[in-house]
C-alpha cells in the first residue's frame, strides 16, 4: 500500500526534507516571471534595466532565470525598483491541518 495516498503534496514535499527549497525556488520563479511581465509591459530591454539597476546584462540574465535559486532577494528587489515595483515577502501562519 502506497504510503502517500491521502496526503498532500506539502506533506510529501516535508516528508522528503525539500519543502523549504521548493517553496523558495518557486516564489524565485514567481518574481522573475513577474519582472519579465513588466519589462515586457513597460517595453523596457534587458540593457536598459541593467542601466537603471547599475548593473550588468549578466545579472539581469540571471535574475530572469527562472531556474536560478541563487539569486538575493536584494538583486531582484534592485530589478523590481528599476521597474517602479517592489518585492514583497511576508510570513503567514500555516493553515491546521483538515484532518484534524
Amino acid at each position: 500500500m502506497n504510503k502517500h495516498i491521502g496526503s498532500d503534496f506539502d506533506d510529501f514535499l516535508a516528508e522528503q526534507g525539500i519543502a523549504e527549497e521548493v517553496s523558495a525556488a518557486a516564489l524565485k520563479r514567481v518574481i522573475a516571471w513577474q519582472i519579465a511581465e513588466a519589462m515586457r509591459l513597460q517595453k523596457v530591454t534587458k540593457k536598459a534595466l541593467a542601466q537603471r539597476m547599475h548593473t550588468s546584462r549578466t545579472a539581469v540574465d540571471r535574475a530572469l532565470d527562472q531556474n536560478d535559486a541563487g539569486m538575493t532577494l536584494a538583486t531582484l528587489a534592485s530589478a523590481a525598483r528599476a521597474l517602479g515595483q517592489r518585492v514583497e515577502v511576508r510570513l503567514v501562519p500555516e493553515q491546521e491541518e483538515a484532518h484534524a
